[in-house]
């Protein structure tokens, strides 16, 4: 009779402990934590965006968040990641960028949820102080990212070296030029996170610059800077979700976070205007 109700016992808690461990796991990255805040996951380039984060992490933990910052060095895996739901949101792209990835990726469905700052692409060159310098044929070195060329081409029309065609503004294209007097040769297309290394390995007559990258790669943005995109058309860096994601309150809270006075005041005193605060 014993044996029979040990038998029986074993049986019962087997299905106890079976029935606790049935439930479906979450899909979202979004959980409680230890202690007992909502925990959330954004992915982000080192600088300045997981930087800005880091600053944001304690007002985020008084209004019952936990930050959780995944730092990416390129920009095709933080939305990969996003789509696969191991983050909740990321921060380090720009309208262009999110736009030409969601027609690349027909399964992104993202959207942004709100614009935090500004960074100025900028031309940079050892030897040169300003486009009309460079001689003629010289290398350009740009990103492969073709979102960019339609930010880095206008900064050579504006200072007078080249012509687009009418109208291709934020749109523009090599192919796009149609006045080139100086022959420069834009034919140089590398990774973004390889620009930096370029220009501080003497790489090129000139090579345009993504701030984040200038930073990260501790290029000296006054000194080595001899043209930028004006303040007036440089896009926001966003905070990207999943569509299915956009009304979440932790993600809002967010936010309201990177949007705070506090986080903006921080963004112009460290960054000195290499980066710029835009929130809206």
């Amino acid at each position: 009779m014993k044996k029979i109700l040990g038998i029986f016992i074993i049986a019962l808690l087997s299905l106890t402990l079976a029935a606790c461990g049935s439930g479906e796991e979450s899909d979202s990255t979004s959980n409680g934590s230890e202690d007992g805040n909502k925990k959330i996951v954004v992915g982000a380039s080192a600088v300045p965006h997981a930087e800005v984060l880091e600053e944001a992490k304690k007002l985020l933990a008084d209004q019952g968040i936990d930050l959780e910052i995944k730092v990416f060095t390129d920009y095709v895996l933080p939305n990969i990641t996003l789509k696969d739901k191991e983050l909740d949101a990321n921060y380090f792209q720009t309208p262009g960028y999110l736009a030409l990835q969601m027609e690349e990726n027909k399964d992104f469905d993202f959207v942004s949820i709100g614009d935090i700052h500004q960074e100025p692409i900028g031309i940079y060159s050892k030897e040169y102080d300003s486009l009309s310098d460079l001689p003629d044929g010289a290398k350009i070195i740009m990103s492969d990212s073709f979102s960019d060329h339609g930010r880095i081409l206008p900064i050579f029309e504006k200072e007078g070296v080249i012509k687009l065609k009418e109208g291709v503004g934020a749109n523009a294209r090599v192919e796009d030029i149609i006045e080139n007097p100086k022959n420069l040769d834009f034919t140089t297309l590398i990774e973004a996170k390889l620009l930096a290394s370029s220009f501080t390995s003497g790489e090129g007559d000139a090579v345009a610059i993504n701030t984040n990258y200038a930073l990260e790669g501790n290029i000296n943005i006054k000194d080595d800077g001899i043209a930028f995109e004006g303040s007036d058309v440089v896009p926001a860096n966003l905070v990207v979700v999943r569509s299915e994601d956009k009304d979440k309150e932790e993600l809002k809270k967010l936010v309201e976070v990177l949007q705070s006075e506090e986080i903006q005041a921080f963004i112009e005193e460290k960054y000195q205007g290499a980066v710029i605060s835009s929130a809206k």
